[in-house]
């Protein structure tokens, strides 16, 4: 039973590539079809750097936090706990922490990044009277 989970995994794998390219391709015909370049592009796009690195930077800085957290604060030593009699060293931390600070920290890092590009975007605009 345990012999086929890669197997399996294997062909979900690959029916997903092949769906995703053979949509794709489709959607790119229709747009031929309707006289529309598929493969045009919608301009430069200035900000997307920024947008990344403020992810990572958020990502970073919640990874800092969770573990600044976890050590000095959450983190009460090891618990000894009691199992058929034996004593068993029990880790009390927390990883849970680590996964929503990191959340939090990247989804702020996105939201200053969306902030940032429409206040460049709205005072291009008061720039450019049209």
């Amino acid at each position: 039973m345990h012999d086929l989970v890669p197997i399996v995994l294997f062909v979900c794998m690959f029916a997903a590539i092949f769906g995703i390219g053979y949509i794709r391709s489709r959607e790119n015909m229709a747009l031929i079809e309707k006289g529309i370049n598929p493969r045009k592009n919608n301009g430069p796009r200035p900000y997307a750097y920024l947008k990344y690195a403020l992810l990572l930077v958020g990502a970073g800085i919640g990874l800092l936090l969770a573990y600044l957290l976890d050590e000095q604060v959450l983190h009460h030593g090891d618990i000894i706990q009691k199992l058929n009699g034996q004593d068993i060293p029990f880790d009390t931390r927390n990883p849970v922490i680590y996964f929503a600070l990191v959340g939090i920290f990247g989804g702020l890092g996105l939201f200053v990044s969306y902030r940032i590009e429409k206040k460049e975007s709205l005072g291009k605009k008061d720039q450019n009277p049209e």
